[in-house]
């Protein structure tokens, strides 16, 4: 039995199939970026999955063509340069979708297209990941100007090793779902047309397994990343609003804007 929790216009859908929800990011005009409306929207969703009753398998996934284009880079053009101000607007940003990491139950990242910045995190948020072949993924902060942050530091090392991190991390570059898969990032990597398939398979298996026990593995793991999240939601919580307030993030911001290569001085 298929139920529908939401408006085909809601900035997050919700959809449970028997044992199986699916929560997709709707704003595909916006190749899903994190807009005002969609973090207001996220954690409801969320909280919809966790009290809907026998859900053993949730696939979180993107709308049209793109997985989560990131951080809504209208929210970075705000001009403030006060620390305590970008301090205060981050922390009132970020809570929402690390709602994610709070569900009790195995959740799959379907990557179906671009996943970049804080749309990685998003996907890194989910215990396995499935992608497409193609898609572009990327912790791309650096090449802003801009410390990472939705605990990008603690979800990434927790996924790859310190090698594979440390490059993506201090390079910014963009790989493809199947040089993602070399290096751990995914689980899978698919031709763009299997993405959903796949991710769908992968719910069925889990879900023909154990809920208590699940659960319980679920909540173990939870456990383990707990301390490190912790300790990472705490330096990016002070390093982020630092370099938010620099100069070198309007360069980044302007170069983007302008299709062009930024030119940082430090400050």
């Amino acid at each position: 039995m298929t139920q529908q929790t939401n408006s085909t216009t809601d900035p997050v859908l919700v959809e449970i199939d028997g044992h199986i929800a699916t929560l997709t990011l709707n704003q595909p005009d916006k190749r899903n970026a994190m807009s005002e409306e969609m973090t207001d929207a996220f954690p409801a969703a969320v909280r919809r999955i966790a009290e809907a009753g026998d859900v053993r398998a949730v696939i979180v996934t993107g709308n049209g063509s793109a997985f989560c284009a990131g951080g809504d880079l209208d929210f970075l053009h705000t001009g403030e340069q006060d620390v305590p101000f970008l301090r205060d607007k981050m922390t009132s940003f970020y809570p929402n979708f690390l709602t994610l990491l709070d569900l009790p139950i195995p959740t799959i990242a379907a990557i179906n297209g671009p996943a970049i910045g804080a749309g990685l995190c998003l996907a890194l948020m989910c215990d396995m990941r499935i992608a497409s072949a193609e898609a572009p993924l990327g912790m791309t902060f650096v090449r802003i100007g801009l410390h990472p942050g939705m605990m990008a530091t603690a979800l990434l090392s927790r996924a790859v090793s310190h090698t594979w991190a440390a490059e993506l991390f201090y390079t910014g570059r963009i790989v493809t779902g199947a040089e993602a898969l070399h290096m751990g990032l995914v689980n899978r990597a698919v031709p763009p047309d299997r993405v959903g398939a796949e991710a769908r398979a992968m719910a069925e298996q889990v879900a023909t397994n154990a809920p208590l026990a699940l659960r319980y593995v679920k909540q173990g793991f939870q456990m383990l990343f707990r301390e490190t999240a912790e300790k990472a939601s705490a330096w990016e919580g002070f390093a982020q609003p630092v370099t938010m307030a620099t100069g070198d993030v309007k360069e980044g911001l302007r170069a983007i804007k302008e299709r062009r290569p930024p030119e940082f001085s430090g400050k």
